[in-house]
């Protein structure tokens, strides 16, 4: 009904229009998105179109932006590190790659966290990004800039992601939606840092979007050949799903207590399932949740089955070179004189304490592994559990220093592997986005993705920013 290069015209003038104030887009490359349009038009006056066209171009001229952290063609690849601002990707990641051959025009890149590792998407290469519904407040990490880009309606879909929360922490604190998949079918490589050794199996790549219908789509695209895993073709009825409400992770000293507004939101969702669907909504007390955060620093820093040793934060933060010294970096950042983020500089830190009680942490891998097994049994073939996407709204800019552990409501399903949808509820007395996680087990995705479409016409989805 419009042709491309008006849609892509569109979104440029957008960006230009609101990247000031939000700082979401570091990089773009809109001369070669404009060239790319007008090719997709040259193509489609050529010809009837057909499915055969659909089938090989399912997103034929859709506009995307790309996380930093990923190689995109001719971009900047820095992942916010200071000693990699002179990066510039010479190829494209492998999802990038898919994404482009099924024709999607990449606007450009956006920001993140220094080296992906911190839920506010601050760093010392390209400078904070702000939260379209408040500028004051946080977008979430590390796929923050995705967050706030497709909040403000400067993109279509976002490609993220997740090892402890990356595409849906930002999805909920900007009011979109975001999808984890299972583990181990979207490929990782071609971002920075990628992972390595134990950490292969919690890294997860997938879609940002403000509409739930284009997760599906997308998700298709970026698993290429391991779609069939997913189970995306089964259809899904809602009223035989078997729904399971947990209100907060059980009370962790680490861990701030789940807002009022984000209950009610959640008791909303219950009351909704239960008197349309018929359905009867079983609240469950997992007690292993309680040390979501535990379990995840232990998984994450233990050795793979081979017996390789996770990478250390304080050798990617040298990148290649010497490792960071984080007592030394700390002193300079004190005088103004690091080129480091005080997050990064504290996880440098913490990371040498996690190995200091080893059997301490063996015991938690093994909690883990057990709360794995649980969560499979409890969920099985057609459960879906709703839990809290975050215990609080989006933060005020630098508070998360304060609450560093809250990023455990997301973290704890990376290292169980557990298909995510990060589901936006509206927004809030203070005009924030509310929101929820829908988990299901191992290789359901479908389930979660065909809860959050139904969530979406009853709650109404993306709310565009200013409004209401």
């Amino acid at each position: 009904q419009v042709a491309c290069i008006e849609v892509v015209e569109a979104y440029v003038e957008r960006i230009k229009e609101v990247n000031p104030l939000i700082n979401a887009v570091v990089k773009d490359r809109f001369e070669e998105a404009l060239q790319e349009a007008r090719q997709v038009d040259k193509l489609l006056s050529e010809g009837p179109v057909d499915d055969c066209l659909e089938e090989k171009f399912p997103l034929l001229g859709v506009p995307i932006t790309v996380k930093e952290a990923f190689s995109l063609y001719g971009m900047p690849n820095t992942s916010g590190l200071v000693n990699r601002r002179n990066v510039i990707a010479t190829s494209d990641a492998t999802v990038v790659s898919r994404l482009k051959q099924a024709g999607a025009i990449p606007l450009g890149v956006t920001n993140c966290s220094e080296l992906c590792m911190w839920y506010e998407s601050s760093n010392r290469v390209y400078g904070r990004t702000n939260n379209p519904y408040d500028l004051q407040r946080i977008v979430g990490g590390s796929s923050g800039g995705e967050g706030s880009v497709l909040a403000a309606a400067c993109s279509v879909v976002g490609v993220g992601s997740d090892i402890g929360g990356s595409i849906r922490m930002p999805a909920f604190f900007n009011g979109v939606f975001g999808h984890k998949p299972t583990t181990g079918v979207v490929p990782n490589d071609g971002q920075f840092p990628n992972a390595h050794g134990v950490r292969t199996s919690y890294l997860c790549t997938g879609p940002m979007c403000r509409y739930a219908e284009d997760l599906e789509p997308v998700l298709r695209v970026m698993a290429g050949p391991g779609v069939s895993k997913l189970k995306l073709n089964e259809k899904v009825s809602l009223e035989k799903i078997k729904f399971h409400c947990m209100d907060h992770d059980g009370g962790s000293i680490f861990v701030s207590p789940v807002d009022k507004e984000i209950l009610q939101a959640q008791k909303k969702v219950v009351e909704h399932l239960e008197s349309d669907l018929g359905v009867r909504v079983q609240h469950v007390a997992i007690h292993k949740m309680k040390y979501s955060f535990q379990i995840w620093s232990a998984m994450m820093s233990s050795k793979d089955s081979e017996g390789q040793e996770a990478q250390r934060f304080t050798d990617l933060l040298g990148d290649h070179g010497k490792p960071v010294w984080p007592l030394w970096e700390l002193m300079k950042w004190l005088v103004g004189m690091s080129s480091h983020t005080l997050p990064a500089i504290a996880l440098g830190l913490t990371e040498k304490l996690v190995n200091l009680n080893l059997s301490g942490k063996a015991k938690l891998v093994s909690m883990g592994k057990s709360l794995q097994e649980e969560m499979e049994a409890l969920l099985g073939p057609d459960g879906v559990l709703l839990y809290p996407s975050h215990p609080t709204i989006a933060p005020k800019h630098h508070s998360p220093i304060c609450m560093p552990f809250n990023f455990a409501y997301t973290a704890i399903f990376n290292v169980l592997g557990l298909p995510v949808t990060q589901c936006p509820l509206g927004l809030g007395s203070e005009g924030l986005p509310l929101g929820i996680q829908l988990v299901a087990a191992s290789y359901n995705d479908h389930l979660t993705l065909a809860v959050a479409r139904y969530l979406e016409k009853a709650f109404g989805g993306w709310v565009l920013p200013g409004e209401v």
